[in-house]
């Protein structure tokens, strides 16, 4: 079995990440492409596109979610997602399990107690009327049934239950803005698919799209991903659709056959990432992108910069200035480019305003 080492790993999620070289494809098909992206910063998915896509818009990223052809929702891993809507209409259902039990394994305390079917049409009679609400006064409407559970233990276990989507302005480019909350099933226009009667279509989906997004990648990695635990019977369905090879430490790595696997010697363009992007935290084996010594980073929402397709330095925004930090000493090359981008990068953020950047000591 082919062994791939960690640089051609790396090139291969360059390659499904689409950053690797910036194309043209329609946003809500890159969103869709890119299997969603982490939105808990809701300005963050911006960045990501403007990083992947060749005269990205941001104009037209509110547009899709002000027309509800794009959501945010709790989904994978039960974090915050930017998906299309039909993929959150396909693959709510899939998740509800696992929302709930991540849910249920914070609260346990304080939800014992409170019947989950009863806390459900509650919350649903209370959604109804279609008045957007805080997770807040979500939870304070349910405390006057259940007081002595809390009102964020209930709030936060009804969106579990509750397929919802945070609704505009929150999500809009450059716009501040609470998170509030409504039906999917009102922003959508109907019901999320309801569980298959048999098999997991829904599974073998996700496992396909993941590969597309992130593979060639282990068992492990899409765990991670999706945060679904129960998706090894999916693998076994199409397994025969899929190729295999190892990595350097022995883990079997699936991929689909046609998808891209770049040499290794391919060049990789600098790249500034969101907090939170899905290139780095799409994996269990995040040694792909980021060194063990700074994988602390992905966790604690630092943006960061690729260099040679990884992970050196992190940036931030200062009075219209991008400032770079390097995590390495740079090249003359290499800060060159660093530069170059971030000039770039100064200016999509500011609407032109500004094209001012700066690598710092």
């Amino acid at each position: 079995m082919t062994v791939l080492d960690g640089r051609a790993l790396n090139r291969a999620t360059l390659a499904r990440q689409l950053l690797l070289d910036r194309v043209d494809v329609p946003v809500a098909e890159a969103v869709a492409r890119l299997g969603g992206l982490q939105a808990q910063e809701p300005q963050e998915p911006f960045v990501g596109l403007w990083s992947r896509l060749r005269g990205f818009d941001p104009g037209v990223l509110s547009e899709l979610l002000a027309g509800r052809r794009v959501a945010r929702t709790h989904l994978m891993r039960r974090t915050v997602h930017l998906l299309t809507t039909e993929d959150v209409l396909a693959w709510r259902s899939r998740h509800d399990a696992m929302l709930r039990q991540r849910v249920f394994g914070v609260y346990r305390s304080e939800l014992a107690g409170v019947d989950l079917a009863e806390l459900e049409a509650a919350g649903r009679a209370v959604l109804a009327d279609g008045t957007a609400r805080s997770q807040a006064e979500l939870g304070r409407a349910m405390a006057e049934r259940w007081p002595h559970a809390g009102p964020r233990a209930l709030g936060e276990m009804l969106i579990a239950l509750i397929p919802v989507v945070q609704l505009p302005p929150r999500g809009l480019w450059r716009t501040k803005a609470g998170v509030r909350l409504g039906l999917l099933s009102a922003w959508a226009g109907r019901e999320a698919d309801p569980p298959a009667e048999d098999g997991d279509p829904v599974g073998a989906t996700l496992v396909r799209r993941y590969l597309a997004a992130f593979g060639p990648a282990a068992g492990a990695d899409l765990r991670a991903w999706c945060g679904l635990a129960g998706l090894p019977a999916a693998v076994s369905a199409i397994r025969g659709e899929l190729v295999s090879f190892r990595d350097e430490r022995g883990r079997e790595l699936l991929d689909l056959p046609a998808a891209p696997r770049p040499d290794p010697g391919t060049p990789a363009p600098v790249r500034f990432l969101p907090a939170f992007d899905n290139a780095i935290l799409g994996y269990q084996d995040r040694g792909r992108i980021i060194d063990d010594a700074d994988r602390g980073l992905s966790v604690a929402g630092a943006r960061v910069v690729l260099v040679d397709g990884r992970v050196a330095a992190t940036w931030t925004v200062e009075a219209g200035t991008v400032a770079v930090s390097p995590l390495r000493v740079f090249s003359r090359p290499e800060r060159a480019a660093v530069l170059e981008e971030g000039h770039a990068l100064a200016s999509f953020l500011s609407e032109g305003a500004s094209t001012e950047a700066r690598v710092l000591p």
